[in-house]
């Protein structure tokens, strides 16, 4: 019983931060359609130089209001889910889905311009799910939510059914959760120069916003 209102209170603690997440993602969203969708350049585009900054910028980015209303919610969901685990490692977990799943979708994507944040959704998904398997007493119940809601999404995101929309940004961004675990639970296969890659730009973004005080 005790853990439980330790966990309502925590979720709550943190709801504050990912509001302000997602109420940035909506602003960045109203400056680029006000610039006539002049930002979706920083999107990913696969095997082309010029592409790849879309790896880190592509996650603010969406195509439209409905498209960015549909992530809002799960994206709200599954950062309080990781936050459970502290900001720094949530900072590293979301540097690490985004430079492996961006990367991939780089290498591996159409000709096309990839943005959006539901590679970064479905990238928490796998890290959650495999989280919960290797530590099956750490945030199952909260596992069990999310895939109650986000379940039938998740299975269409995985399934190349729309033009529109990047289904290999769901299935990199999903390994790549996965692949976080894993390096989270045997630190011995991460090698300190691959750590400085795929942990730096959320170490940072971890001390900026500490200096600001934006956690509280």
């Amino acid at each position: 019983m005790n853990d439980i209102v330790y966990l309502i209170d925590l979720v709550g603690r943190n709801f504050v931060f990912c509001l302000r997440v997602v109420g940035f993602l909506f602003a960045v969203h109203v400056l680029n359609i006000s610039s006539g969708g002049i930002l979706n350049i920083l999107g990913i585009i696969p095997r082309r130089w010029y592409g790849l900054p879309g790896i880190l910028f592509s996650p603010f980015l969406h195509g439209s209001f409905s498209h960015l209303l549909f992530n809002s919610l799960p994206l709200i969901v599954l950062m309080n889910v990781l936050l459970l685990n502290g900001y720094l490692m949530f900072f590293i977990v979301t540097s690490q889905i985004t430079v492996i799943g961006g990367f991939l979708t780089w290498l591996m994507g159409r000709n096309a311009i990839h943005i959006g944040a539901s590679g970064l959704i479905l990238g928490y998904m796998g890290y959650a799910i495999a989280f919960s398997y290797m530590d099956p007493s750490k945030i199952t119940l909260a596992i069990v939510l999310i895939l109650l809601y986000y379940i039938g999404s998740i299975l269409m995101g995985l399934m190349p059914t729309d033009s529109g929309v990047s289904w290999e940004g769901h299935v990199f961004g999903f390994i790549a959760g996965g692949i976080s675990a894993f390096l989270g639970f045997f630190p011995q296969y991460y090698p300190s120069a691959l750590s400085l890659i795929l942990d730096t730009p959320g170490v940072w973004m971890y001390h900026f916003l500490s200096h600001y005080s934006l956690f509280s």
